[in-house]
């Protein structure tokens, strides 16, 4: 997906429609996990600029370890497009602090992919991890030793250019379970009904971030935030009808599906995939995302909605209004045929169409039981009332 092409205005639009559904909060702040070069963040600031809500923006929470990258991200401080922003920079999300009075947007595009994995094997003895074995670096064809030295160093001249590289590293299984292993394949309820034989593909660091995650849009103050010396002021503060925050949103967009994968390990060069031991350092790492993971990891925090395709959620965002009125206000045939192949390629379902996988997420209305559909991750039909308010939002949208 190409973030900074203008027909993917619609994340954007879908964040707009979050924050009027919220009773249009007056203070709001943005946060992105891993923005890159920052051209996602620079097509919301553009979108949300539309809508009036930039007025209520109190700054860009920006988690970025690479200080190059921050140095190219300072060009969203100031636009023509989207005005002037605070900028903010964190190197985990952790530190990013509760804002119960700040309506919080979180995006996270190609993040959770790249994070660390464990990869696992279910035996008759419980979970047994896979794990990285060295090899020998290097294989020579046996010489006869020299007799007289001159002979020798020669020998050991034509041996080394005779050398053969051989592979360096290898997947082994550990014999016997680990405690990490264990508490790893019992992390999910679903990794239980695994069958044996099964191999899973586990990320702690992502359940831990999408936690987090979960603790910063949320409306209510998750009970981790309250100190144990003062829970029961707290408590009794709540009880005389203490006001929640006005929580947020956020759409985690990546590779993946709400399931566990057992074999998506790959690495990218070139833009091609090779082998994951193929110049270690040198290569993208990536793994699907199981989004029923990060659900459990923010379970009774916020509410998630299921992921839909890429396609699925570029159109219900009115995606063809959107290129329709990029293709109107096109200055020649080849500046349309460049919207109409972008757009094409977004909502390919034998590509980025289908690969990639939109999840959403929303505070939980106070008082609710259950969580609330919210559009378009619906299960109705589309084209039915949601009420949500999307649609109409896109349309406006499409037409400024």
């Amino acid at each position: 997906m190409n973030p900074s092409h203008p027909v993917f205005g619609t994340s954007g639009i879908w964040f707009v429609s979050q924050w009027v559904n919220a009773g249009k909060p007056p203070s709001v702040r943005l946060v992105e996990l891993g923005p890159g070069r920052g051209t996602l963040m620079a097509d919301i600031l553009r979108t949300i600029s539309k809508f009036g809500l930039s007025q209520s923006l109190t700054g860009v929470h920006l988690v970025e370890t690479s200080l190059a990258l921050r140095s190219v991200q300072e060009k969203l401080a100031s636009s023509p497009q989207h005005g002037s922003v605070k900028l903010h920079w964190y190197n985990s999300i952790t530190e990013i602090p509760r804002s119960p009075s700040e309506y919080t947007i979180l995006v996270a595009h190609e993040f959770f992919d790249a994070l660390p994995i464990h990869v696992l094997q279910k035996k008759e003895t419980g979970w047994h991890e896979v794990l990285i074995a060295s090899t020998e670096e290097l294989q020579t064809s046996p010489e006869p030793e020299a007799k007289d030295t001159n002979a020798k160093a020669e020998t050991q001249t034509q041996r080394s250019s005779e050398i053969i590289p051989g592979p360096r590293l290898r997947r082994v299984l550990s014999p016997q379970p680990s405690a990490a292993s264990m508490l790893l394949g019992h992390s999910s309820p679903r990794f239980d009904k695994l069958p044996v034989g099964s191999f899973i593909e586990v990320s702690p660091t992502s359940f831990r971030i999408a936690h987090q995650v979960g603790r910063l849009l949320a409306a209510k103050p998750p009970p981790s935030d309250i100190p144990s010396r003062s829970r029961q002021d707290a408590t009794e503060e709540a009880e005389k009808g203490e006001e929640p925050g006005v929580g947020g949103c956020g759409l985690i967009i990546d590779y993946g599906g709400a399931n566990v994968f057992g074999d998506s390990f790959r690495a990218f060069k070139q833009h091609k995939i090779v082998d994951p031991f193929h110049q270690p350092g040198e290569c993208d790492l990536t793994a699907n995302v199981d989004f029923a993971y990060l659900k459990e990891a923010m379970s009774g925090l916020v509410s998630t909605h299921e992921p839909l395709t890429q396609s699925s959620f570029l159109e219900r965002m009115g995606l063809p209004i959107r290129v329709d009125a990029l293709l109107r206000g096109a200055s020649s045939e080849e500046r349309k045929k460049v919207i109409q192949d972008a757009a094409n390629r977004l909502v390919d379902l034998n590509g980025m169409g289908k690969e990639y996988k939109v999840f959403g997420i929303t505070s939980t209305p106070s008082g609710a039981d259950a969580e609330v559909e919210v559009y378009p991750f619906i299960r109705k039909e589309l084209g039915q009332e949601t009420g949500a308010g999307a649609e109409e939002v896109a349309e406006a949208g499409a037409r400024r």
